[in-house]
């Protein structure tokens, strides 16, 4: 680290001492390093004390104090082991140099050195406290600008020389922010700031104050000397006279030195009071004189050099000694050693025979254990039971399933044929085919009853389940691969071969131990002294070493057999085999879930056949409504003729009339009731024609049941134009005819669509796909309902009735009280909902615009119907706008196919029209290749929290009075309408 580094370029700024109290305030000090010409470091005489506690505590609590770890504080104080002598010295870090060098300065004396981490350590809270040193800067002087290295040099050491270990008073002028203090430097009559400014190495500068404290910044010495450098300054630890004024070491001399050695060996040294100066003190009297300061500084440099030269050579001569001592404390240590072993032996081997018989007998104890558990897994023994199961107690297909579903096929076969037949004579002999089949079929599904009855399924589905569980929970989760026998093979060699190898082992380990066992039992004899026959200790004990070697050697085999891991090649194939074998399991499992559901299938087609057989369902009930319906209307259109002629007649009796609108009100209720039933009757009619009587259209086409299902249910034959009691709605609509109804109570709108031959098949196609797409969620479809479509018999008309909303699409509500930010959110999520609906069923709206969109009370919203006269490509043709907004998509004016993402689009415009939701926009508009409507529906800004919205009373009263002009409106309608009827209404 460079010397010039460790300058400061600038000082954060002065303080002025005039107006403080310390201010030409006088101290003793001891300077304790120097950093150039005009800058020092020095320690109150006052603190002699403070700094030969720090040192004894230092010594105490570093070198059992932990080393510093991950970030090191600026702000707080660290022990370090000084290089020099080894000594702890409190610092603080200046610089991160590494991972493991930074730079530190040792607070109580001012020098610097780049320590290791392992050479720092943390030091406890009574040692945190502030520096002894202080920083001094000699008062009214600065460095020249453009100042050599070697003269900067010579200047550092002059002002060493000068106030290095020396007493000095010190009469403070100011103080930097920083700390340091401005001050002049006398040691006696000497003003040491005069002589180093007259030596050339410091000049005179103006004293800083609060208008010229910018200048002191700018004429920071180190900065200046920074500013001419040539070349690099090498750091202070390779200069010759470092010792002189770096070391942090205090003012220790003559008699006081030598006797606090002992005490302070492994502590800090400290300085003394100012009776006891160093040897090489200058003595600056009165009559002091610069050649007697040369000769003196010459004095000192030999005295370092002397001071330097012994102590290297009192290092060797402690090194040597060190040496010597731990060479002897080795030699002591290894001596210890060997009579430890010896010891140790000797208590060994009176106890060998002991020991040896006790680590054997816990190796066989673990061995038992071993055998007992490991060894079913080990050797895929679990497998190799696994299999037995699976083959010897298999589940096969019973006989009967594949009569079962021969006859069942034959049985689905035959009703397709009487679906699709058109002839009735044909559809007779189809039909006696068919209740063959269905009698064979029946007597298949009794006998495959009765054999699944014996079969313990359960039992079997139970033990398949426990089976693999256990070998999940062994083998964790298996490999997906193609059903191989060599699989199975290959596992059965391996297990050959391992088990081969493994019995050679245990049978050599259980001879071993019975050889052991048959010592043991002539042992017992040889010691017996109740036996009589003689045996030489040669025939008993001589051979016990050879049988425990061995003995050990099979056990240990045995176990390392038993305990290792099994390599690569073995885990394969035992992971093989158990995909396999858990293959083999789930593929039973699917057989019987199969067998299973079949039964499930057969007991219900039993139980409901038995009604079906031999018996044609009965239409009967159908065509005593029907003709319920017929007298209901022949009465209704009579009743509608008396009060016509009633009420064109002079004299009618208004009584009458109002007592034949009941009449007719009571009739029609009843003509829709028996629909209601027609329609019930017809769904039932239905199902037996799914399930089990396809024939029904063709054996009763009379009564129109094909039609119904064609439409979904949604055609009636029985509803006509002239029973309902309807009004135009011609400012609705001006292109079809369009009026209005009363249902039971409820409005109803009548659209009305020319048709064909042609048309009228795709109007009730299209018709019926809309209806089935609502008909699965109803309410949550989001779609208008549908709810009967008929046919006019005079003229070529379908008309189609649904539910009339009065002012409820999109295009009035905004146009009087437009929808809040929440509302908005609510409709158009219900308008999502719908087109998802649509999507979902495969049919594309194609023409999505504000008057088919219906905000419900202000919080549901639905999609309208369409034009069901016309194909996709018709309906895309419309010029639809918003305002100025266009809601075809651009791929259809470039002539595209419509798709769902072009209902997406002028979903998007319309969401754009009413609220300005902008990331849902984005995607609607600029990435619709990837937007769904399902995507839309779970689009963040519909996520709406559930409960009552902050009520704004003015958009209430805004809707309150709207309410009431629609209710007014309504009013006036009816009494309009019974003008009409009257004949009281006037015709401008």
């Amino acid at each position: 680290m460079s010397l010039f580094k460790l300058i400061p370029t600038c000082f954060s700024g002065i303080v002025q001492m005039e107006e403080d109290k310390h201010y030409n305030k006088v101290e003793d000090v001891v300077g304790s390093h120097v950093e150039d010409a005009v800058t020092f470091w020095a320690q109150s005489i006052s603190r002699n004390k403070d700094i030969m506690k720090i040192g004894c505590s230092l010594s105490e609590v570093c070198p059992h104090a932990n080393s510093v770890f991950g970030n090191l504080d600026p702000k707080k104080i660290y022990g370090g082991l000084f290089s020099e002598d080894k000594c702890w010295y409190r610092c603080k870090v200046l610089k991160i140099i590494s991972d493991e060098k930074c730079l530190v300065r040792y607070i109580d004396y001012g020098n610097t050195e780049i320590l290791n981490r392992s050479d720092i350590v943390e030091i406890p809270l009574d040692l945190q406290f502030s520096s002894v040193a202080k920083k001094y800067r000699l008062w009214g002087l600065q460095i020249p600008s453009g100042q050599e290295v070697t003269q900067f040099d010579q200047g550092r050491t002059f002002l060493g020389s000068l106030i290095f270990e020396k007493e000095i008073k010190m009469r403070t002028k100011a103080t930097y922010q920083d700390g340091t203090v401005i001050a002049q430097a006398e040691y006696g009559s000497v003003d040491i700031g005069e002589e180093v400014a007259k030596k050339g190495f410091a000049e005179k500068c103006k004293l800083p104050s609060s208008t010229n404290a910018c200048e002191e910044k700018k004429s920071d010495p180190g900065q200046l000397v920074l500013k001419n450098l040539k070349s690099p300054i090498p750091s202070w630890g390779h200069r010759s006279n470092q010792s002189a004024f770096t070391r942090p070491k205090g003012r220790l001399s003559g008699r006081m030195t030598l006797d606090l050695k002992n005490e302070n060996d492994a502590g800090n040294h400290v300085t003394f009071p100012k009776e006891n100066l160093a040897v090489g003190d200058f003595n600056l009297g009165s009559n002091v004189s610069l050649a007697k300061i040369k000769q003196d500084q010459k004095l000192i440099e030999e005295n370092e050099r002397l001071k330097t030269e012994k102590e290297v050579l009192l290092e060797s001569y402690k090194a040597l000694e060190s040496k010597v001592e731990q060479t002897a404390q080795e030699l002591q240590q290894e001596k210890a050693t060997t009579m430890d072993l010896t010891k140790h032996l000797e208590s060994t081997l009176k106890t060998r025979v002991g020991t040896r018989m006790e680590n054997l007998a816990a190796k066989v104890e673990i061995l038992k254990e071993i055998r007992r558990v490991n060894i079913n897994v080990r050797f895929g023994n679990d497998l190799s039971d696994a299999m037995q199961v699976l083959e010897e107690e298999s589940f096969t297909i019973p006989a009967s399933l594949t009569e079962l579903e021969r006859i069942w096929a034959e049985y689905s076969l035959a009703q397709e044929n009487i679906q699709t037949c058109q002839n009735v004579d044909e559809g007779s002999i189809l039909i006696a085919k068919r209740n063959e089949v269905q009698q064979k079929l029946n007597m298949a599904i009794e006998v495959f009853i009765l054999e699944v009855d014996e079969l313990p399924l359960n039992k079997r589905l139970k033990t398949l389940q426990d089976l693999s569980t256990s070998l999940e929970a062994v083998y964790g989760p298996a490999k997906e691969g193609t059903k191989s026998e060599e699989i199975l093979k290959k596992f059965y060699d391996w297990k050959c071969d391992k088990r081969e190898e493994f019995t050679s082992v245990r049978s050599e380990t259980e001879v071993s131990l019975q050889r052991l066992v048959a010592w043991f039992q002539n042992t017992v004899k040889a010691f017996d002294l109740s036996v009589e026959e003689t045996r030489t200790s040669k025939d008993t004990i001589n051979n016990v070493d050879e049988i425990l070697e061995k003995t050990e050697s099979s056990v240990c085999k045995e176990l390392e057999i038993s305990l290792i891991e099994h390599g690569d090649a073995d885990k394969e194939i035992i992971l093989n085999t158990y995909s396999q074998i858990l293959q083999k399991i789930h593929s039973e499992e699917r057989l019987i879930a199969t067998v299973q559901s079949k039964y499930k299938d057969s007991i219900e087609f039993k139980k409901q056949i038995i009604e079906c057989l031999n018996k044609s369902p009965n239409v009967d009930h159908l065509l005593s409504i029907k003709k319920t319906l017929k007298n209901l209307k022949a009465r209704l259109r009579w009743k509608l003729v008396e009060k016509n002629n009633l009420e064109e007649s002079d004299d009618h009796d208004g009584s009458e009339i109002e007592k034949i609108k009941q009449e007719i009100t009571q009739l029609r209720n009843s003509v829709f009731h028996e629909i209601y039933r027609e329609q019930e009757e017809y769904e039932k009619l239905n199902c037996l024609v799914q399930k089990w009587f396809p024939e029904l259209p063709l054996l009763y086409p009379e009564i129109g049941l094909l039609k119904y299902m064609n439409s979904g249910g949604l055609l009636t034959m029985s509803l006509e134009r002239d029973l309902l009691d309807a009004e135009p709605m011609k400012e609705l609509s001006s292109k079809r005819p369009l009026v209005c109804s009363e249902v039971n109570g409820q409005i109803i709108l009548l659209k009305g669509y020319s048709v064909d031959v042609d048309t009228e098949a795709r109007v009730i196609q299209r018709a019926a796909a809309y209806h089935r797409a609502w008909r699965e969620a109803k309410e949550e479809s989001g779609l208008l309902p549908l709810i009967f479509l008929f046919l006019c018999k005079s003229d070529p008309m379908a008309y189609l009735m649904v539910p009339y909303y009065a002012r409820a699409n999109l295009s009035a509500v905004q146009a009087s009280v437009p929808l809040t930010s929440e509302e908005a959110l609510k409709v158009m999520k219900g308008v999502a909902q719908g087109l998802h609906t649509l999507h979902k069923a495969d049919i594309i709206h194609g023409s999505l615009h504000q008057n088919n969109v219906f905000a419900l009370n202000r919080e549901q919203g639905i999609v309208g119907d369409f034009d069901f006269t016309k194909s996709v490509s018709q309906r895309t043709s419309v010029n639809m706008m918003v305002g100025d907004l266009s809601l075809i998509s651009p791929e259809l004016k470039m002539g595209k196919p419509a798709s769902p993402s072009s209902d997406l689009y002028a979903y998007g415009c319309l969401l754009l029209w009413g609220d300005n939701v902008k990331s849902l926009l984005y995607s609607l508009i600029y990435c619709r290749s990837s937007m769904t409507a399902e995507q839309v529906l779970n689009a963040e800004c519909f996520l709406v929290p559930k409960g009552k919205s902050t009520p704004n009373p003015e958009k209430d009263t805004e809707y309150t009075q709207y309410k009431e002009k629609e209710e007014l409106k309504m009013e006036n309608l009816d009494q309009y309408k019974e003008k009409t009827r009257n004949g009281e209404a006037s015709f401008d």
